[in-house]
């Protein structure tokens, strides 16, 4: 069992630490995380019944350990720490992401939260529908619904007019 566990290592330690790293975004969480991910397939390799699934299943419990870390330390993270979007150089797009920011920090939380996890933090809808312990359709609901009430929203945007919306199709 050691041997299979020596193997696991090598052949998807790099690719599980840049995965974990693309989702939480910090090299030391992502550490963290890595080692928790490895105990936890030492502890319950010999669960696994099909070895042909073996990658799915390391990849099911790195996605399950990163919404652990989410879920259990709210300091680390909070809808108030992610940034938006920043103004640019360009007048328009300033504008525009003024508009954009507004609309969506005056949503309904349930909707605000849907997208600033799916489009600002790389949560699949999957993810998503774990980390708010809703099922997957209706957190595909929420994100879908989140995106038509922005768009509506910024439409009916006031001075829409000034934001010359056609230099960004």
């Amino acid at each position: 069992m050691e041997n299979e566990i020596q193997n696991i290592w090598k052949d998807l330690h790099q690719e599980l630490q840049k995965f974990i790293f693309f989702k939480v975004k910090n090299k030391q969480i992502s550490e963290d995380i890595l080692q928790d991910v490895f105990l936890k397939i030492q502890l319950k390799v010999h669960n696994l019944k099909d070895s042909s699934k073996l990658t799915s299943w390391v990849y099911q419990i790195t996605r399950n350990t990163i919404l652990d870390h989410f879920r259990k330390d709210n300091n680390l993270f909070s809808l108030e720490s992610i940034d938006i979007a920043n103004a640019d150089n360009d007048e328009n797009f300033s504008k525009l992401s003024d508009c954009i920011n507004s609309k969506i920090n005056n949503l309904p939380n349930k909707y605000k939260e849907a997208l600033l996890l799916t489009i600002l933090k790389n949560f699949s809808q999957i993810e998503l529908a774990e980390y708010l312990g809703i099922s997957y359709s209706g957190a595909k609901s929420r994100v879908q619904r989140g995106k038509e009430k922005v768009k509506t929203l910024v439409l009916n945007c006031e001075n829409k007019d000034e934001l010359n919306l056609d230099n960004f199709s």
